[in-house]
């Protein structure tokens, strides 16, 4: 089985392009994000915006951006969190990784498939309004399936507060008709109602705008496909919480890089640890995220 590796230039943006035995990856050396997964045969695994701009300082819509170190407004965040950054009334939103360019540290290509590896580290690339030493390292493996795993490295002398999330878009054939297993009985916020808390009843289905986070949640999520014959597979470890999230029709108007008429092909499952299960390291600890994607004809 044959794997190649090329590094290209899309807009302002370095970007390397993974071939292996017919599947094809994309990653952005802004914020290690990957930007778009095409499987061997069928449609694409994870979804990225056409209109998404490729500029420097500008998170790419769609594929799957790093949140780190806390997940949505700052100010939704565990008090902790809320500390670590001086200015908080222009904290951004999804942290301070995305629209960043993280170093190449590893390349490794093989029969079964290729890895990258990418670090961030806020020692060597100081944040001013964030002064903490930590090292983050997202290993992206092509082969067979596609696995992330992230790694926080508390480099300092203090404990590390942080919340997190893999910003996971899938591409479906319409939100409409798809559904979500795994997460029935699982307890979540519902970000659109005040933030009250809700018991999930039956499998996640879709008729408006969704923005949830899901607490306790299970290592495998599922989502079912019947238009387009398939599951997708989300296996995680390290991982206690997931936001699920679509704008539906008002919101996708309102949302930059993202025509009018896309929330009906995408999906946001996002592995993540916020809120309760947000995360506070040990001076020298570090802890890693694991996620593996894979889809399946029905």
């Amino acid at each position: 089985m044959s794997t190649t590796h090329e590094r290209i230039q899309l807009g302002d943006l370095a970007c390397w392009r993974i071939r292996h035995s017919g599947a094809e990856l994309l990653v952005s050396e802004q914020g290690a994000q990957i930007l778009r997964h095409q499987p061997a045969s069928g449609e694409a695994l994870i979804w990225l915006s056409d209109e998404a701009a490729y500029a420097a300082g500008k998170s790419v819509r769609g594929g799957v951006p790093v949140c780190w170190p806390w997940f949505g407004d700052l100010q939704r965040n565990p008090e902790a969190i809320r500390n670590t950054y001086t200015r908080p009334a222009d904290a951004p939103a999804h942290g301070l990784v995305r629209d960043r360019d993280w170093q190449l540290i590893g390349l490794d290509t093989r029969e079964d498939g290729a890895t990258l590896s990418f670090a961030f580290d806020t020692a060597a690339q100081p944040i001013a309004e964030w002064p903490f030493a930590a090292e983050l390292q997202l290993d992206i493996h092509l082969g067979e399936r596609l696995a992330l795993s992230l790694t926080t490295r508390n480099l300092g002398d203090h404990e590390l507060p942080i919340s997190q999330a893999l910003h996971t878009y899938f591409a479906v054939s319409d939100i409409r008709q798809v559904r979500i297993e795994g997460l029935e009985g699982c307890s979540y916020v519902d970000t659109l109602q005040d933030w009250k808390n809700v018991r999930q009843n039956g499998a996640v289905t879709f008729s408006g705008e969704t923005d949830r986070i899901y607490l306790d949640t299970p290592p495998q999520l599922t989502i079912v496909d019947p238009t387009w014959k398939r599951r997708i597979f989300m296996r995680s470890q390290g991982s206690g919480s997931a936001v699920v999230w679509n704008p539906w029709i008002d919101k996708a108007k309102r949302l930059s890089q993202f025509a009018d008429d896309a929330w009906q092909g995408m999906l946001c499952i996002e592995h993540a640890n916020v809120l309760d299960d947000a995360l506070i390291l040990a001076p020298g600890a570090e802890y890693r995220l694991d996620v593996m994607l894979w889809a399946q004809p029905l």
